[in-house]
């Protein structure tokens, strides 16, 4: 008895799915509707409800391909100056303060400078990364990213090099404020 019950509770559920979608389809503005038979289309189910898988362009996308300009190495996408990177490296000259850790993942490569988006910060300034795996450091922009200070972080091409981490690591950075 259970059993039917269930069944029907089912088919119930997706014909009034199916009438809602309906219903739904007239207030919209004419457009190019998916056919069942469009390959884009992902199940019967899918096809009732009028939903359709996301179409791609074919290309394969991983997570360490996301944000990285397609054909570009690392070297071509750092665009910092030798000036650039000798005030990168430069010694600390005191009066900072540590203002925490974080884990630190690859930042938008194509925007350039020696910066990172940690939620350690309120508002953009002056401070320094330390790779606690490597000891190496670089002067850099702070820049506030939302979200709870336990948050990750992200760093740009040229600060990772600096540290001493590879692109696809998630560095451990001690992140001095000054």
């Amino acid at each position: 008895m259970t059993k039917p019950l269930l069944r029907l509770t089912g088919v119930l559920t997706i014909l009034a799915l199916s009438a809602c979608n309906q219903g739904d389809s007239a207030m919209k503005k004419p457009s190019a509707e998916p056919r069942a038979d469009d390959p884009g289309v992902f199940s019967e189910t899918a096809a009732i409800a009028g939903a359709t898988a996301p179409r791609s362009s074919g290309k394969t996308v991983s997570a360490s391909s996301i944000g990285a300009d397609e054909g570009r190495t690392a070297a071509q996408l750092d665009t910092t100056t030798s000036a650039d990177k000798a005030r990168a490296a430069a010694a600390s000259t005191g009066g900072e303060r540590k203002i925490g850790t974080t884990i630190a993942s690859l930042g938008d490569p194509s925007q350039p400078g020696f910066w990172i988006k940690t939620p350690l910060v309120k508002s953009e300034t002056n401070g320094r990364l330390v790779n606690a795996a490597t000891g190496k450091s670089a002067n850099v922009r702070l820049i506030p990213l939302g979200g709870p200070a336990s948050g990750g972080s992200q760093v740009s091409l040229p600060a990772l090099q600096m540290l001493g981490a590879s692109l696809t690591d998630l560095p451990e950075l001690v992140v001095y404020e000054g």
